[in-house]
């Protein structure tokens, strides 16, 4: 673990001085300094074959989303947000986390290098988008976490995949990891505002108990009117 910490802002040379002083150092038969630019360098390739897998999956959620509208004349998806974390964030958690500053741990180590978040209109809809993609046959399902079912503490809710996605390069196929979130508007709502005041407190990680109290108040309120939604949907979609 690096002795000073990095985050996503920590200008790329300082992140290759840092790892070249405090990882490489004692490597007698290479040059520390052209160690950290390679691996930086496999960081860079790393993100573009992430950016593959979100396409890939981008593709097939608006080929769904599409066939659906045709079928059942309503989308069951209402807008798709991505991103993939840059080579500074990879090394900031990999630190962080205590793992291998490498490409391999990266891999190995890290389910979120690749972010999907489909935000849906109804509870419903995120089901049948899960089992959407679930149907596909070149797309492995991972792992689920159902933190509708079971929300976390705070009052969080959302439902995660972790997909391995076939990316086909000219002269290989990869299959890669990607963190899918799927929620309602609301849900969405809800953990947008959240994050931007945990962000803006003076202290995210400690805010008072009345506020975080609030918080899962409205998420409760925000759930609640969630299921009357799908409710009143069910009583007029026949």
């Amino acid at each position: 673990m690096l002795n000073t910490k990095i985050t996503d802002k920590t200008p790329m040379v300082d992140i290759l001085k840092k790892v070249e002083a405090e990882v490489f150092v004692g490597n007698d038969t290479t040059d520390p300094y052209e160690v950290a630019q390679a691996l930086i360098k496999e960081l860079y390739d790393l993100e573009n074959t992430f950016t593959a897998a979100i396409k890939e999956v981008r593709t097939k959620l608006e080929i769904l989303n599409d066939e659906f509208q045709s079928t059942h004349e309503r989308n069951p998806i209402h807008t798709i947000q991505s991103r993939v974390k840059s080579p500074k964030s990879i090394v900031e958690k990999l630190d962080r986390k205590g793992f291998d500053l490498s490409v391999q741990s990266a891999r190995e180590n890290l389910d979120d290098i690749a972010g999907i978040r489909i935000i849906c209109p109804y509870i419903e809809d995120i089901y049948a988008v899960k089992n959407l993609l679930k149907a596909q046959d070149d797309i492995e399902l991972v792992r689920v976490t159902d933190y509708i079912k079971k929300p976390k503490p705070n009052g969080y809710r959302s439902l995660h995949l972790i997909l391995k996605v076939p990316v086909f390069f000219s002269d290989h196929k990869e299959m890669v990891k990607v963190e899918v979130q799927i929620r309602t508007i609301a849900m969405d709502f809800w953990a947008s505002l959240e994050h931007q005041l945990r962000y803006k407190a003076v202290d995210s990680a400690n805010i008072p108990e009345s506020v975080a109290r609030e918080l899962k108040e409205c998420a409760d309120t925000i759930a609640e009117t969630d299921v009357r939604m799908q409710d009143i949907h069910n009583q007029v979609i026949r």
